[in-house]
């Protein structure tokens, strides 16, 4: 038990840790190689923040623990909204004003209901799986096709935050291979010592991977949900949440189905799914609910505390 406590501790310090090093290492290679400012931060850094929940939810499935896979999944959506964008909107209120933006939370939306039309049966099966990839794929490509087609405050937000952590190519090479091997070495010790936990206390993995390994995969987007708030870059908070969503939804559901199809508790459905979806709308109804005229969307700090206590009443459910 005490090996195994270490091992979760150890593997979220390590995951976090790598995951920044791979996420600033692959942005400055792309960007030295001609990415667009905005695609980097689509892309690469939405890809980067949700790397830990990809990483260890692949392992989670592939060692035959589903449960840990799905619960990382959403339960890392609602800690993003609830915990991350939460306490980032009681630090300093939200302004919303990049288009992309506005496009992708109805399609954010749109994914959350087709997830949970895909678990109302308690299964995720190969099917369900290429469908969720195959929807994460396309909704890349659309959302590519939207940001190039014309100039986003998304991008120019990016743009300034490579500015400020330039460094050579070869240093930046080395720690996007550093930083993916770490990933998977740190993803492994953790997935072993929450499977460990669980069995000794008696509970599911989906609930240890509601909890521990969520809260824990969602740092590096606390982490930088605060670091652009201090920078004023408020779209770039918002939309590493909504970035980092998307692939959860879609990418890690999705190829922790394909790699082994899984049953699901009736729980995740009445509980974790609907407070998930609630969370999602809320974003909307507090950011995006109709202004007046060209008056930018708002997140103010009572929302982000309805948020926090929200999220926080959520965990307390969970372990009662």
């Amino acid at each position: 038990m005490l090996l195994a406590s270490v091992a979760v501790i150890l593997g979220l310090v390590l995951l976090i840790w790598s995951a920044d090093r791979f996420i600033e290492g692959a942005a400055v290679t792309a960007k030295h190689f001609g990415m667009s400012p905005l695609l980097i931060g689509m892309l690469i850094i939405g890809f980067g923040t949700s790397a830990p929940e990809m990483v260890v939810s692949a392992f989670a499935a592939a060692q035959g623990n589903p449960g840990l896979a799905l619960g990382n999944a959403f339960g890392s959506n609602t800690a993003n909204i609830g915990m991350v964008l939460g306490f980032t909107a009681l630090i300093a209120p939200i302004t919303v004003k990049s288009s992309v933006l506005r496009k992708e939370m109805p399609i954010l939306i749109a994914i959350t209901l087709l997830a949970g039309w895909l678990i109302l049966d308690n299964f995720i099966s190969g099917w369900d799986a290429v469908i969720l990839l195959v929807v994460f794929f396309a909704v890349m490509g659309w959302s590519i096709k939207q940001g190039l087609n014309g100039e986003d405050t998304l991008g120019l937000e990016t743009d300034a935050d490579l500015s400020s952590h330039r460094m050579p190519i070869a240093r930046a090479l080395m720690w996007l291979f550093v930083g993916l091997f770490l990933l998977i070495a740190s993803s492994r010790v953790l997935v072993w010592g929450a499977v460990e936990i669980a069995m000794a206390f008696g509970v599911s993995d989906l609930i240890i991977g509601l909890t521990i390994v969520a809260i824990g995969t969602s740092l590096p987007e606390l982490a930088s949900a605060i670091a652009a708030i201090r920078k004023n870059e408020h779209d770039l908070a918002l939309g590493n949440i909504i970035g980092s969503n998307l692939f959860n939804t879609l990418a890690v559901v999705g190829i922790a189905g394909a790699i082994h199809p899984f049953g699901i508790d009736a729980e995740v459905l009445s509980r974790d799914y609907l407070i998930m979806a609630l969370f999602t709308l809320l974003i909307v109804v507090f950011a995006f609910r109709f202004k007046k005229a060209k008056r930018p969307g708002r997140i103010n700090r009572l929302e982000g505390g309805l948020f926090v206590a929200g999220y926080f009443g959520y965990l307390l459910w969970v372990i009662l």
